[in-house]
């Protein structure tokens, strides 16, 4: 078992919070996204690469679309982080009562967002745990230079209430990824006859 230096290392990252949705025959969703990274330095050709976690009702409605929208946060938008964040879109719509288009792939845009990107999927990566998509970007807006929330502001605005609810959703999708990391692993393992 490798020590915990590098969760100390990552500890001392502050990721923005993005809202990522998506929408595919089987309906839209979106969910809270921090593996997000601009994937090219060619402004004429922008790209993304997002990581998702495959027990999420929004990587199948990307898997079905081979799209989504990524929009940017702000404080002002700390209500999405809960809506989109702590709960499945298979209960329930989390788009009710809010306003929205479809951008050029179809995907859900909300226009209170910092800004948004929409993203046709160019290329996946499977990594057990989660799907890494390489995506164009197609459209986008900005509509404020205001900064974007990141996780310790999100976490230092969130009443305990949610905090606390945060921290158990943060412990639940852990031990479904961890259990997926070594599956995947033990699989590769086998498969090249060694370990790597």
């Amino acid at each position: 078992m490798p020590d915990l230096t590098a969760a100390e290392l990552f500890r001392r990252l502050d990721r923005e919070l993005w809202l990522l949705t998506a929408r595919a025959a089987e309906g839209r969703g979106g969910l809270i996204a921090t593996f997000v990274n601009q994937a090219s330095l060619v402004p004429d050709l922008p790209r993304v690469l997002v990581g998702i976690a495959r027990q999420h009702h929004t990587w199948k409605l990307i898997e079905g679309s081979s799209a989504f929208a990524l929009h940017l946060l702000s404080e002002q938008n700390l209500e999405w982080v809960w809506r989109f964040g702590l709960s499945t879109g298979l209960d329930h719509d989390k788009f009710a009562g809010l306003e929205f288009t479809a951008g050029p792939t179809g995907s859900p845009i909300l226009d209170g967002a910092l800004g948004w990107l929409d993203c046709r999927v160019e290329a996946t990566l499977d990594t057990g745990d989660r799907t890494v998509y390489l995506a164009e970007v197609v459209a986008a807006k900005l509509r404020t230079t205001e900064g974007p929330l990141t996780v310790k502001q999100m976490l230092a605005l969130a009443p305990d209430e949610r905090r606390t609810e945060l921290k158990e959703q943060i412990e639940r999708d852990c031990a479904i990824d961890a259990s997926a990391i070594e599956a995947w692993r033990r699989a590769r393992r086998e498969a090249f006859g060694h370990p790597l």
